[in-house]
């Protein structure tokens, strides 16, 4: 079983971060009186976990008879709104607590199913009720948006993910040392999911995780190699930076866009004045931009080194 699916929420104490959201829709199924809702932020940050121990308290065992989880990004035009969830949404409940549809990856629905949804959840609002998970709240139309009750959730903090990934490595009897937990912290970026999957990549190969494992295992250079790279430049040595960066990008077999985002983070770590980092972030939005256009990744990470030569 995926690590995922194995540790998810059952329930409301069981979700880390997020705590003022839990609490407020804790109180609405204590009183079962859920609203029509928009949890709307970033990937791995416990959306789905909650609405789903959400679905559990309110209908108990019969739960999953009282639930429709869709995932719009997989059926995301007209039709399933006008068939599949409008059925749904048009019976009652085995009791008098009204249906629960959720909607994951709602920002992916088209704007005219997105406007067959409006109509249906105004019509259909005394048997069903609507959750909406998006990570751009801005892609859901205005008139969903004023129907529902909007959370936005933030990334999980530094304490929750080392709290979770304790648990994890506690229950599946792995080792991860302190520089291998940073580095879990630092290539997952709040999003618990892609830390989970990371750990059980980890797990299958050594139940001793390490830093270098976990770097070898996600393809992204380790951040102190990226700044050996920068600092070389800075230094004025052009071509040792530029093999260095060369022998780095082939190690962990790195495609340019990764390579500049990961420069972009550590230009905030440099050793140099403030106005010549802007500077270098302005020229990194510009290099991706023309990699991103078809540009040759080398030639451009080339011309980004030279910046950093003649800052």
């Amino acid at each position: 079983m995926l690590f995922t699916e194995k540790y998810r929420p059952k329930k409301f104490d069981d979700i880390k971060g997020q705590k003022v959201i839990v609490e407020r829709i804790r109180a609405m199924v204590e009183h079962k009186n859920l609203n029509n809702l928009l949890f709307a932020g970033p990937a791995g940050v416990g959306k789905t976990s909650l609405i789903l121990v959400a679905s559990r308290e309110l209908y108990g065992d019969n739960w999953q008879e009282n639930t429709l989880e869709l995932n719009a990004s997989d059926e995301r035009g007209i039709d399933i709104i006008r068939n599949k969830v409008k059925d749904f949404a048009r019976t009652k409940s085995f009791n008098d607590t009204p249906k629960l549809c959720i909607l994951d990856e709602a920002d992916s629905l088209t704007r005219e199913a997105q406007q067959a949804l409006r109509r249906t959840m105004e019509t259909y609002s005394n048997t069903c009720r609507f959750c909406l998970l998006a990570n751009y709240s801005s892609k859901i139309i205005d008139p969903i948006q004023s129907r529902c009750t909007v959370f936005r959730f933030k990334p999980l903090e530094r304490e929750d993910i080392k709290a979770i990934i304790s648990n994890v490595s506690k229950n599946e009897k792995l080792k991860i040392d302190e520089k291998a937990l940073n580095a879990l912290i630092e290539v997952g970026e709040g999003d618990i999911r892609k830390i989970e999957n990371i750990i059980q990549s980890c797990a299958v190969i050594n139940s001793s995780i390490t830093e270098d494992l976990i770097y070898d295992l996600v393809s992204r250079a380790k951040p102190k190699d990226i700044i050996e790279v920068l600092n070389i430049a800075i230094n004025g040595d052009f071509v040792r930076a530029r093999e260095r960066l060369l022998e780095v990008m082939l190690r962990q077999g790195l495609s340019g866009l990764d390579v500049i985002k990961q420069i972009h983070k550590e230009i905030w770590n440099l050793d140099i004045e403030d106005k010549e980092k802007i500077k270098l972030i302005d020229k990194c939005g510009e290099i991706e931009f023309r990699i991103v256009e078809g540009s040759d990744e080398f030639l451009q990470l080339e011309t980004l080194l030279a910046n950093f030569v003649k800052k």
